[in-house]
């Protein structure tokens, strides 16, 4: 079966009717999802609190096991003998560090004041939010994107290690010193380092160290050849499966939002669009203008424009509670972002196929047949 990397570069014409139903038809499958979970929701009331009173630290535990089952596909492909390689380039771990600690949390911060002037609770969650890196949807758009995976896993660790230390920093920053400089009463953001790092270990540790054992162990008992021609397509696909199951659960937990108060959904979502759209913009265009290679590019963009939401909405919880505006626009931006990233994987093919034309992922895709009177 053709990786879910390569369906969505294939060419029109017979490469595209070769693909599974699940890569052919991912868009439909992931909306597919959405409504799904929020007709759960809806039908059966009580399934949200059910489904929500078990945890793994503060996430529901069906969502942390639908990221964890995402993730793991993902870091099992990640070749570690290539990672010491990749981080002494500071040039491109360098760029991501300027997107993703002070372009990202500046531009949600602007665009949440610019378009939620009347809503301080709102405002302060989106930018809880921003202040949030992305350690696990971030693995799936960039490997739909064709991203490089080895690099991924490394901006993904980076992000860990600054979020750990720099989260309270950049909170007390935003939401304490900057709202008092523009004449408006600041907000404390009470979450100590050690909550983070509990957060980072589960959701990035359990996944990273399972991949990596993945392929230590099965390489050397079955030879690389079999993990990367056998053992990685038959895993590879569940990624994509364990994405869907987790979107069923977080809309059939937090569905209800947008049936109930669209208007303001919407009023949080639109910040949040343009958040996502231009941190992909600028981090491609940047990563295009330094002459970065095209799976760099997109690890770097999806990587930048992608956010944390277990962390953010947990913080947005314990500091103001499970039914303040806060955590509600935390809520609000995981189910942004899945249709967004989802689209901006498509933009970032077809920016691929047209900027790096030269790019081996399009060459070796084989082309359909010319007739005669071509």
């Amino acid at each position: 079966m053709v990786s879910q990397s390569q369906s969505l570069t294939a060419q029109p014409g017979g490469v595209f009717r070769q693909l599974s139903v699940l890569d052919r038809f991912l868009p439909v499958w992931i909306f597919a999802a959405m409504a799904v979970g929020i007709i759960l929701g809806k039908v059966f009331p009580d399934l949200a609190p059910a489904l929500d009173s078990v945890k793994l630290d503060t996430v529901s535990l069906p969502i942390a096991i639908g990221l964890l089952w995402m993730m793991y596909p993902v870091l099992a492909k990640v070749k570690y003998g290539k990672i010491p390689g990749i981080v002494s380039n500071w040039k491109m771990s360098g760029t991501s560090l300027v997107l993703n600690w002070i372009i990202g949390p500046a531009l949600m911060f602007v665009l949440a004041w610019l378009m939620l002037p009347d809503h301080p609770e709102y405002r302060t969650g989106l930018i809880i939010v921003g202040l949030a890196r992305c350690i696990a949807m971030v693995l799936i758009w960039n490997m739909l994107a064709c991203g490089d995976n080895e690099y991924a896993a490394v901006l993904v660790a980076i992000n860990s290690l600054f979020q750990i230390v720099m989260y309270t920093v950049l909170g007390y920053f935003y939401l304490t010193i900057v709202p008092g400089w523009l004449g408006a009463q600041g907000v404390a953001l009470n979450v100590s380092m050690g909550d983070i790092a509990k957060s980072v270990l589960i959701f990035l540790g359990v996944p990273l160290a399972a991949g990596f054992l993945t392929r230590l162990i099965l390489g050397r008992l079955k030879g690389e050849e079999w993990y990367e021609t056998r053992f990685i397509p038959r895993l590879g696909p569940t990624a994509i499966i364990g994405l869907l199951f987790t979107i069923v659960i977080m809309f059939s937990l937090k569905g209800e939002v947008i049936l109930e108060r669209p208007l303001d959904v919407v009023r949080i979502a639109l910040p949040l669009v343009f958040y996502f759209v231009i941190m992909f913009v600028v981090s491609f265009g940047l990563s295009y203008l330094l002459k970065f290679p095209y799976p760099d590019t997109a690890t770097i963009s999806f990587t930048a424009a992608s956010n944390n939401f277990e962390l953010a909405i947990a913080v947005a919880i314990a500091v103001f509670g499970l039914a303040s505006g806060e955590a509600l626009a935390t809520v609000v931006g995981p189910l942004v972002e899945v249709p967004v990233l989802v689209g901006l994987v498509y933009v970032s093919l077809w920016l691929g196929r047209r900027l790096y034309p030269d790019n081996p992922l399009w060459l070796a895709q084989p082309q359909p047949e010319k007739s005669a009177s071509d």
